[in-house]
């Protein structure tokens, strides 16, 4: 028997150690997002009800959109750019490929403001009743 050689009832210590530092971190985690959560709980509106808030919010999220707008005209352009200049087929592939990543991304972002506003009113979320999440 060499000595890389465990039983199966021997465990490493690092693989014990491991395990009660992970079950140590869920506990504490979970004992502190419950004693957490009651007084976020009790502050309904907190969002609303600040002064300019809703607003740099709103505003936040409509500079986030612009910026995601110019990222995917910037991507669009480079990406066409370097597919005039590439003879590879295959790296024409990716390059084609890299413009639809960037399109889904940027529809993604475009869908999620409006998508969020609506459902969130629906389903009572407070947030979505006082900031506009719509980037037009």
């Amino acid at each position: 028997m060499t000595v890389n050689d465990t039983t199966p009832d021997e465990q490493p210590y690092s693989s014990h150690l491991r395990q009660r530092v992970v079950r140590s971190s869920v506990i504490s985690l979970l004992s502190l997002s419950i004693v957490a959560v009651d007084p976020v709980l009790a502050q309904d509106g907190v969002v609303c009800d600040a002064e300019g808030l809703p607003e740099m919010i709103s505003g936040f999220f409509q500079i986030t959109t612009a910026l995601g707008l110019i990222g995917l005209v910037i991507v669009w352009q480079a990406d066409s750019l370097a597919e005039i200049f590439t003879i590879n087929i295959e790296q024409k592939k990716k390059l084609k490929q890299h413009k639809r990543v960037a399109l889904k991304s940027t529809v993604t972002v475009l869908v999620l403001g409006p998508l969020y506003t609506v459902a969130g009113s629906a389903m009572g979320l407070p947030l979505a009743g006082c900031v506009d999440f719509v980037p037009w």
